[in-house]
C-alpha cells in the first residue's frame, strides 16, 4: 500500500481526520461507503415503504450472508444473521442435542481469559459444569490444558480465536482436533478475530464460530453472524426460533412448523436493516483493500508498535511467538483509567482494562499515529 493509497483509503473514515483512534477491538471506526449504504436503506423506506421488503431488502440480506460467508472461508448455506454474538452464542447452546446431555455429557470446557459473555451462557445452566481453564502467564492458554481437560463427560469446548484483554490468537484448528477426538463441539467465539487476523472457519474444522461487524469489520452495533459447518445443522435444533427461521416463511401456516435446511434456520426475526446496510458497506469497503492486505498491513503495524514500546522500556502482556501476536497490545501501566483519559486529552482514543492501557490499531492507521501513542505515553509515565 502506497502512501498514496493509504491517504485514500483513509479519507473515507472521517474520524481519522481529527482523531489518532486506536481502538477497533472496541469499535471499528465507521466509513463514509457505510454511511452511503445506510442513507441508501433510508432512501429506500421513504420511496417504497414496506414494498422494499419484496424489491430490495431480503436482496440485501441475501448479499451479507454470502459476503461474510466468504469472508470466514464458509460455504453458501453457513451463515444466519443474528441480534448480536451474546445471541448467537444462545443459540448454539439452547441448540444443542439433548441426548448427548442426558448420556452424561454435561461439561463445558472454557477459559479464564474469554469474555465473560461466554461462561455467562453455562453460568445460568445448573444442569452444565462449567470448567475453567487458567491461565499460566495470564497471557493464552497452552493446548495440553485442553487436552487434559477435555474427555467424554465434554459436551463442548467454548472459547475464544482471540482473547479480548490479552491479543493472544489461540490454535482453534488443534483445539477443534482436540475436541472432536473426544466425541466434544468446538464453538469458537470469533469476535476479536473477524477483520483483524484470517480467518478460515472450514478449514479450522470447528462445529460453530460466532463473531460480528461491529469492531475489526467496521460494520457497526447490533447485529451478529452465526458459521454453523454443514453437517452439524441438522443436528442443532433451536429451542427459541422465529418466522425467518421457517421453511416457507411466507407461508404463515399458524398450524405447523418446519426448520429451512440451512443455517437460516437459526435467525431471531427481522434482521436490523439499518446495521445490515452498514456492516455491507463496510464490507464491500474492506473487499476493495483486500482481506489478506488488511491482514498484512496489522501485522507490520503490530510489529512496529510492539518494537516502539520495548524500546521505551515498557511491559507488554504478550508471549514471544509471533504466531500468538494479534493487534491487541496491552501496555502494563498503572492507574490505567486515568491514562487513557490523559490520552484522550491528547488526541488518541484507546481503552483499558484491569492494570493495562489496550490499543488496537486497523489497517488505515499509520506509523506516525503509532508514534504519537508512544511519545504521549512516554510523557505521561515521566509525568506522573
Amino acid at each position: 500500500m502506497t502512501d498514496l493509497d493509504l491517504a485514500a483509503l483513509r479519507a473515507h473514515f472521517p474520524i481519522l481526520s481529527r482523531t489518532n483512534y486506536l481502538n477497533s477491538c472496541s469499535l471499528g471506526a465507521l466509513s463514509d461507503t457505510a454511511e452511503r449504504e445506510l442513507d441508501d436503506f433510508r432512501g429506500q423506506w421513504h420511496q417504497r415503504g414496506a414494498s422494499a421488503w419484496y424489491e430490495y431488502w431480503m436482496a440485501k440480506l441475501a448479499m451479507l450472508r454470502s459476503k461474510a460467508g466468504v469472508a470466514h472461508g464458509v460455504r453458501e448455506g453457513g451463515t444466519a444473521l443474528m441480534p448480536s454474538v451474546s445471541g448467537a452464542l444462545s443459540m448454539v447452546t439452547e441448540s444443542m442435542p439433548r441426548a448427548l446431555t442426558e448420556s452424561g455429557r454435561t461439561r463445558v470446557v472454557c477459559s479464564e481469559l474469554d469474555f465473560p459473555t461466554l461462561a455467562y451462557q453455562f453460568r445460568v445452566k445448573p444442569e452444565i459444569e462449567l470448567v475453567v481453564l487458567r491461565s499460566e502467564d495470564g497471557v493464552g492458554i497452552d493446548l495440553a490444558q485442553y487436552e487434559a481437560a477435555i474427555d467424554e463427560r465434554t459436551l463442548m469446548v467454548a472459547t475464544s480465536h482471540v482473547f479480548y484483554a490479552t491479543g493472544f490468537i489461540q490454535d482453534i484448528d488443534a483445539i477443534a482436533d482436540v475436541a472432536h477426538r473426544a466425541g466434544a463441539w468446538c464453538v469458537i467465539d470469533g469476535y476479536q478475530a473477524s477483520g483483524q487476523i484470517p480467518v478460515d472457519v472450514e478449514a479450522a474444522g470447528v462445529d460453530a464460530y460466532v463473531t460480528g461487524p461491529l469492531k475489526w469489520l467496521c460494520g457497526g452495533p447490533g447485529l451478529g453472524y452465526l458459521f454453523v459447518r454443514e453437517h452439524r445443522i441438522e443436528e442443532l435444533t433451536p429451542r427459541f426460533t422465529s418466522w425467518f427461521a421457517a421453511r416457507d416463511q411466507f407461508a404463515f401456516d399458524f398450524e405447523s412448523f418446519e426448520f429451512r435446511d440451512d443455517a437460516r434456520r437459526f435467525e431471531l426475526g427481522t434482521p436490523p436493516l439499518a446495521t445490515v446496510h452498514m456492516a455491507l458497506g463496510a464490507h464491500q469497503l474492506l473487499e476493495s483493500v483486500g482481506f489478506d492486505a488488511i491482514h498484512a498491513r496489522n501485522r507490520r503495524l503490530t510489529h512496529h508498535l510492539i518494537g516502539r514500546l520495548g524500546a521505551e522500556g515498557f511491559s507488554l502482556r504478550m508471549r514471544d511467538d509471533l504466531a500468538t501476536r494479534s493487534n491487541i497490545v496491552m501496555v502494563r501501566m498503572p492507574g490505567e483509567a486515568d491514562v487513557v483519559k490523559a490520552l484522550a486529552d491528547a488526541g488518541i482514543v484507546v481503552d483499558h482494562r484491569p492494570g493495562h492501557v489496550r490499543v488496537s490499531a486497523h489497517f488505515y492507521n499509520t506509523t506516525d499515529e503509532l508514534e504519537h501513542f508512544v511519545d504521549e505515553l512516554v510523557r505521561i509515565r515521566g509525568s506522573s
